[in-house]
């Protein structure tokens, strides 16, 4: 679906701008209204939220559209960091013009009915994993679910991702589990 978004928002020229991140640099920070949608031409990125410590919700890398849901939703200061985990290239599109493309089109109305569909349905499989797996089935099923987060992300941010530490995320992956 990711593919087929951006060749939808390339060929509608929804993309105004290219952006440039530097490793550790922040795109969006908590208490900034953002209703922008960014879509990761390259690099990484980290989607997190702050008590007491930080808590990876969610990563951006390649080819991934990434937001600051609450505020682009809402149109309030969003209570997440969305940050560069290495140099990144982002183009990015407007509420105000990506909502003007779906109220076009009946199609294009369908289209984001899908998207948030589909984000919902994320965050529904996030919560359950979270609340209703061990830590070896966590790892089996974003393994499963996108192999390549092991390949973009630091596997530090990917053991806070999965609620575990670094050392258990070690062992895990030492393990053969695939038996």
């Amino acid at each position: 679906m990711q593919n087929q978004l951006y060749q939808i928002f390339q060929e509608h020229e929804l993309f105004e701008k290219k952006i440039e991140l530097k490793r550790n640099e922040f795109l969006v920070e908590k208490g900034v209204t953002d209703t922008n949608i960014y879509f990761v031409e390259d690099g990484s990125l980290k989607i997190s939220v702050f008590n007491k410590e930080e808590q990876i919700i969610r990563f951006g890398y390649t080819n991934n559209f990434i937001v600051a849901l609450d505020s682009f939703i809402s149109e309030k200061p969003t209570e997440f960091y969305i940050q560069a985990i290495k140099k990144a290239s982002i183009f990015v599109a407007s509420k105000k013009k990506f909502q003007e493309f779906i109220q076009a089109d009946i199609k294009h109305l369908q289209l984001w009915n899908k998207i948030l569909e589909d984000l919902i349905l994320q965050q529904i499989e996030r919560e359950k994993d979270l609340l209703l797996t061990t830590t070896k089935e966590r790892y089996l099923k974003v393994l499963k679910r996108n192999p390549n987060v092991f390949q973009e992300i630091p596997h530090k941010l990917i053991a806070n991702y999965l609620r575990m530490s670094p050392e258990t995320l070690s062992r895990l992956k030492s393990l053969d589990l695939h038996q």
